[in-house]
């Protein structure tokens, strides 16, 4: 399974998270391109780092909400979707070819790929524009969502994400992160969650309920202290257990 994660998202001197060393222990970078969080010096050296590390390089991109660090809804159209992402992840990808490497995905950041995960058109507008980045640029999208649906029906080639650290519903879709269980911080239920979903191909939602869902692509998340050690062990766990 892929393993991939959100970088570069810090801001200026503001740092954030430990991309460099977590880059060891995955397959594919998430690199924000701006709006959100990030910044031109970042997307330079993580691109240039991962390419070296052959981690598939990725672009994270948001909505134009550095304050809310694109976590906060916006209204917006299937036409700016398409324009957003296509600005943005445009950016990074000419960061790639500077380096010799290639865009191999696009994955939506926070309220942009919530919000696409639950209207089409959104989604759509996001398959659009990673339709015209390349034939090869993979969508990442939340498993079973609209991003998948759009993807399918645009013939953009798509691998369905699940979370480490996340709790669900029983309608397959992340828990709000304002919720108090949104995230799972137990490292021994998180690594049991993430062999459901690898092995059985499975969740068990927060209401209790098994829920069928595909896996291709594993989202650690490297915002926190642990970071570096969890990722190491999904690693481990994924190649002595898959």
């Amino acid at each position: 399974m892929d393993i991939n994660s959100d970088m570069g998202e810090g801001f200026g001197v503001w740092e954030m998270g430990n991309d460099f060393e977590l880059l060891d222990y995955i397959t594919s970078t998430n690199i924000a391109c701006g709006w959100h969080a990030g910044d031109p010096a970042r997307m330079r050296d993580l691109v240039e780092m991962a390419i070296s590390k052959n981690v598939h390089v990725g672009a994270h991109p948001g909505l134009p909400d550095l304050l809310g660090f694109g976590r906060r809804e916006m209204a917006i159209s299937e036409s700016d979707a398409y324009d957003y992402v296509l600005y943005q992840a445009g950016a990074l990808q000419a960061f790639a070819h500077a380096y010799g490497g290639t865009l191999h995905h696009i994955k939506p950041h926070g309220a942009l790929y919530n919000q696409a995960a639950k209207d089409l058109k959104l989604a759509r507008g996001i398959a659009r524009a990673t339709k015209a980045l390349g034939k090869d640029v993979i969508l990442y999208g939340l498993a079973g969502s609209c991003l998948v649906q759009a993807a399918q029906e645009l013939g953009v080639p798509v691998w369905q994400e699940v979370f480490a650290d996340r709790r669900y519903t029983k309608e397959g879709f992340l828990v709000a992160r304002t919720h108090p269980e949104a995230l799972i911080h137990d490292e021994g239920q998180a690594l049991e969650h993430v062999l459901g979903m690898a092995n059985n191909q499975e969740i068990k939602s927060i209401e209790g309920i098994t829920v069928k869902i595909q896996a291709d692509t594993l989202c650690v998340h490297g915002d926190n202290p642990h970071a570096i050690a969890f990722a190491k062990k999904i690693k481990q766990l994924l190649s002595t257990s898959c």
